[in-house]
């Protein structure tokens, strides 16, 4: 019989061995060096950053899960947030450790290999929060020892990534006055940058960047120029005070260049720009900024005079292809507004634009400088359009859902959203902190023969759309390839797809259970390849409780693998 003092003796030494071995199997937390951020997915043992590298590809080399296998593909672990909502970030996954957000700016640490929660941060709000679409939050961004999150407040926190502390938080804006923020960011360098959403509120747009060490603001760019500026022309009298200009989603910065990109949204009111005649700038555009100074290098602006809602906030991937027989560093964006468009990363010159939805009548092409051509009877009216708009506001690439670029087949896989609308413009008051819309969508299509969704496979060097997927309800999931040759992305009826690159060809899905909002991303541990993808946010209850209709069922992170 083994008396007491063997007994703590070895459950001693048995806690010892197991402390060990989880030391030297759990998760690690060495500082993430700047190096490694420049690796983007090269360095598969991880997804280090919105979207997958600095050029925004979400695209991975592996191709341990590919065509011939993908049929296989089946949950490890799955983790449940306990909220409803829609879940619409990219994890990040370092060394071991997936850092995922979910609405109301919740923040967890999770262990890759188990799916349990390290820690778990929620950000305390007040509730005079002025927000236009929902309390989402799309990601974290990292460095050294620490993460990073902006919150629907408008404020950016840095936290220690080992335990969750907060070492520092910082307000960017007001949110009073309509401010808020639900993107990810992005390092650059010793810099944290911020975009800030409230274009639906007549606030005005800008970028921040922020020291890493203690959160002090290192330069602010304004996306609405004040009198004396350069662009103020471009709004008529004073409307610029209240041009909106938000910038919402993640900017894309491209080593080569040395460029920071960043894409504008929707000048303010929405739909009446009678008081705001002119281009107005640098709504709708895409920023090329010095990244050490924020200073503006160039703009180049997508819809001029805006009246249709159509943000231009769509991700901005970077690569190199060919035109013309010529090797160019492009720019390359498929937009709100129905038209892909590729700009030399360089200089902003417009290269090259084309069409990718199946409906676009507001403007009739673009001409040689990229510039649109309108159609005067497809611009909102008083009483309503007798005929849809197409894109509607919500048609297109909808900015949220991000789109993929791959190095294995040069093409963009875009998810979109084949809906019209019949949009209203209306009289607009300007009161602080409100909504400052001047209209809105009116009618816009709904039935599912009528509106649909589309995953987009086409190639920005000749113009060509190579394929073209339809599924019966939006596409509001964003899509990731792989040198596997497959597409990831999700449906609202709650699958998670894999498509063939090269034909469009559904070779796997699987039913999460809520509609697929989120970005899915893929790392390699332990020598087997992993997928995430986040589910949440509405779906089509048919499929799982028998009633025909949109709902919303929950909020999880589905982490898949090949069985061993």
């Amino acid at each position: 019989m083994i008396n007491a003092i063997k007994l703590l003796a070895l459950c001693a030494l048995s806690l010892f061995i197991s402390t060990a071995l989880a030391a030297e199997t759990g998760p690690g937390f060495a500082p993430v060096s700047n190096e490694r951020l420049m690796a983007g997915t090269t360095d598969t043992s991880g997804w280090s950053m919105y979207g997958g590298n600095y050029e925004n590809w979400r695209y991975s080399p592996l191709t341990d899960i590919n065509r011939d296998n993908v049929a296989g593909l089946a949950p490890v672990w799955i983790f449940q947030t306990g909220l409803t909502g829609q879940l619409s970030g990219a994890p990040v996954v370092i060394d071991g450790v997936v850092y995922f957000t979910a609405p109301h700016n919740n923040l967890w640490a999770i262990d890759e290999r188990t799916g349990a929660a390290l820690w778990h941060y929620e950000h305390d709000m007040p509730a005079d929060i002025r927000i236009c679409c929902g309390p989402i939050n799309r990601g974290v961004a990292i460095v050294g020892e620490r993460i990073f999150m902006a919150t629907l407040d408008a404020r950016l926190l840095a936290f220690d990534r080992a335990s969750g502390k907060v070492l520092w938080n910082v307000a960017m804006a007001d949110h009073k006055q309509g401010y808020s923020a639900s993107a990810a960011p992005l390092v650059v360098g010793d810099k944290v940058i911020s975009g800030i959403a409230g274009g639906e509120y007549g606030a005005r747009g800008f970028v921040d960047a922020y020291n890493i060490a203690d959160g002090k603001r290192a330069w602010r760019t304004y996306t609405i120029p004040v009198a004396g500026e350069p662009g103020v022309e471009t709004w008529a009298g004073d409307s610029w005070k209240t041009g909106g200009g938000p910038t919402w989603n993640t900017g894309t910065y491209d080593p080569k260049t040395g460029l920071l990109y960043w894409p504008t949204g929707n000048p303010s009111p929405d739909w009446n720009g009678d008081v705001r005649k002119g281009d107005n700038l640098y709504s709708n555009s895409v920023l090329a900024l010095n990244p050490d100074t924020g200073a503006l290098q160039w703009h180049f602006q997508y819809t001029p005079h805006d009246v249709w809602d159509y943000d231009a906030t769509n991700n901005l991937v970077v690569a190199d292809i060919k035109l013309a027989g010529k090797s160019v560093r492009a720019l390359m964006q498929a937009n709100r507004n129905g038209f892909v468009y590729v700009l030399d990363a360089k200089s902003g010159e417009f290269l090259k634009g084309f069409q990718y939805t199946d409906r676009l009548n507001w403007a009739t092409g673009l001409d040689a400088k990229g510039r649109p051509i309108l159609d005067a009877a497809y611009r909102p009216v008083a009483d309503g359009n007798k005929e849809y708009i197409c894109p509607g506001n919500v048609g297109g690439n909808n900015g949220a859902y991000t789109y993929s670029w791959s190095a294995a087949s040069k093409l963009m896989y875009v998810p979109s959203i084949e809906s019209c609308a019949k949009m209203v413009k209306e009289t607009a008051v300007f009161v602080n902190g409100t909504p400052f819309w001047g209209g809105g969508p009116g009618e816009t299509e709904g039935a599912n023969e009528i509106a649909y969704g589309r995953l987009v496979a086409l190639n920005p060097e000749t113009g060509a759309i190579k394929w073209k997927y339809r599924d019966d309800f939006p596409m509001l999931g964003g899509a990731m390839t792989t040198a596997g040759g497959l597409v990831f992305t999700g449906n609202q009826s709650g699958h998670a797809l894999a498509l063939d690159d090269a034909t469009g060809e559904v070779l796997w899905k699987f039913q999460t259970g809520s509609a697929i909002r989120g970005q899915p991303i893929t790392w390699k541990s332990d020598d087997r390849q992993y997928v995430a993808i986040p589910s949440g946010g509405g779906g089509i209850a048919a499929a799982i409780v028998g009633e025909p209709k949109l709902t919303t069922l929950g909020s999880a992170l589905i982490v898949f693998a090949l069985p061993r």
